[in-house]
């Protein structure tokens, strides 16, 4: 009779510290924990690049892609790890933490310093697209080793956690991250949870390792948030010194709100007060003047008893207004409350503007203005869009025909609006798709341009619905810069700046975004 060896029998691993149902949830809590940083890092990376350049969809095209592709070369780097699942998932989220946390920083200091934040942003999330893909296939491991469960029901654990965590952090980075810790410090802390994460494997599984190896993964962890920890105290002078490298003059207030990021300088010994949203610059005390004239007077010559004013939060459109003793009632509809506590409280801003935001005929309205135009239907002799730069998703849509429309039923019988349109020298292409934007939406326009040194070569379209709207000057008072004859050159275009056969934008085809890329790619 022949003996029949018996089966191998799997090594016995070392016993859990909590219960095997215990470290299945505690497991899965890491994942969702991994989940929403990865998420956050993503987040930091593509609000950053919206704050610093603009055109969100370029940032979030650009990131994912490169993001999301490297998460799958990381899973398959993960594959030959997964027999060494718990050193392997401490080293990834030492280095995560480490390429995660310190990747606002990185990133700030490429575009101040060095000029070199497109490629960096590509590096950056391309590195912790790989790390974070490292991720779930050692997770996966380490869950397979608690339980006799369907490796089907372990997976969908683990995806639900996963996606869980998307959410968590898609609500975390907008609400909570964002306002109060701000990108850089926001980064930092999810890049010591991502240590923390590790540490919590560590002790689940420490058991199948050995004490020098045990050791070895601490120590790193504990100096990755100890870098961390250093980094968050050098954290606020590091921004400081880095955002005023990208400014001229001394800065006098910054603070970055839920909407924008709002920088004030100041030219010591002048009086050069100048606001930048984004980056961008919205006006220089030395000759705003020129740009607010010109926005507002031409608009007034007519009937002005009631005026809708759509964005302008710095208040210096209302002074404008404010000279006409005839106007009843002004509406500023601004997106930013902080903006709008600027312009009342800001002792230098609020001076520019000679407290235009006080006066008894002004209404303040804080509100998307595209939102707040839809549910009313009050009608308004005059409507000012004084809106920034269209750079991103969230301004193309205040240059849509769709925006248009609106305001077009907000306007009483011969009501005129006036729309800031940018250059048409240093990006016509978009000027004349503004103007051709509002022609679509059953506007007959009237297009002008003036200098104002700090912008250059400035334009603006005038616009009514029963015909073109004559270019007129009614002003109570001689202005500083703009009179008839200004005027009346103002509606001229030399040859190499006339009018292009561009095409209109709208909500679903917002083309102003690659005509305003395309004119200020050179400059």
């Amino acid at each position: 009779m022949t003996a029949v060896s018996a089966p191998p029998v799997a090594a016995a691993r070392p016993p859990l510290p909590v219960s095997e149902r215990r470290a299945r949830a505690l497991l899965l809590f890491c994942v969702l924990t991994v989940a929403v940083c990865g998420f956050v890092y993503e987040l930091v990376i593509i609000a950053l690049g919206t704050y610093l350049f603009g055109n969100s969809i370029f940032q979030v095209s650009i990131v994912l892609a490169s993001f999301v592709s490297s998460m799958g070369l990381g899973a398959l780097l993960a594959k030959p790890m997964l027999g060494r699942a718990v050193e392997a998932f401490v080293a990834v989220e030492a280095a995560v933490a480490l390429a995660g946390g310190s990747s606002a920083m990185l990133l700030y200091a490429s575009f101040a310093w060095l000029d070199l934040y497109q490629p960096t942003m590509i590096v950056v999330a391309a590195l912790i697209g790989v790390l974070v893909g490292c991720e779930i296939p050692l997770l996966m491991s380490l869950l397979g080793r608690l339980g006799r469960r369907e490796p089907g029901s372990s997976v969908a654990d683990l995806l639900a956690a996963d996606y869980l965590g998307a959410v968590v952090a898609g609500l975390a980075f907008p609400f909570l991250i964002l306002p109060f810790l701000g990108q850089i410090q926001g980064a930092l802390a999810v890049g010591a949870v991502n240590s923390l994460a590790g540490l919590l494997i560590l002790w689940l599984f420490a058991r199948e390792l050995t004490r020098r190896a045990r050791v070895v993964a601490s120590a790193a962890l504990v100096a990755v948030l100890g870098a961390l920890a250093l980094a968050a105290a050098l954290a606020a002078p590091f921004e400081v010194s880095a955002r005023q490298s990208l400014y001229d003059d001394p800065i006098v207030h910054s603070e970055r709100t839920r909407y924008q990021d709002v920088v004030m300088t100041h030219e010591r010994g002048t009086d050069d007060l100048r606001l930048f949203l984004n980056g961008d610059l919205q006006f220089s005390s030395k000759d705003e003047y020129r740009y607010h004239e010109s926005l507002v007077h031409p608009a007034m010559a007519g009937r002005h008893r009631s005026v809708l004013v759509l964005g302008g939060g710095d208040g210096l459109a209302l002074r404008e207004l404010l000279r006409y003793p005839d106007l009843r009632r002004a509406v500023e509809v601004e997106l930013d409350p902080r903006m709008l506590d600027l312009a009342r409280h800001d002792q230098r801003l609020a001076e520019l503007n000679g407290r235009s935001l006080f006066d008894p005929r002004v209404e303040v309205v804080q509100g998307d203005a595209f939102s707040w135009l839809r549910s009313r239907a009050e009608r308004f002799d005059v409507v000012l869009l004084d809106f920034p730069d269209p750079d991103d998703a969230g301004t193309a849509k205040l240059y849509s025909a769709e925006m248009y429309e609106l305001v077009r039923a907000a306007l009483a019988p011969g009501g005129r609006v006036v729309v800031q349109a940018g250059s048409p020298y240093f990006a016509p292409e978009a000027f004349w798709s503004i103007e051709r934007t509002l022609r679509t939406a059953g506007l007959h326009t009237r297009p002008y341009h003036v200098d104002v040194p700090s912008f250059g070569d400035w334009g603006f379209v005038m616009a009514a619905v029963g015909g073109p709207p004559a270019l007129e000057l009614a002003a109570p008072a001689p202005l500083r810069f703009l009179d008839r004859g200004v005027l009346e050159a103002a509606a001229r275009f030399p040859r190499d700046r006339s009018r292009l056969p561009v095409e209109p934008s709208t909500l679903d085809r917002p083309r102003i975004l690659e005509y305003e890329r395309r004119g200020w790619r050179d400059y």
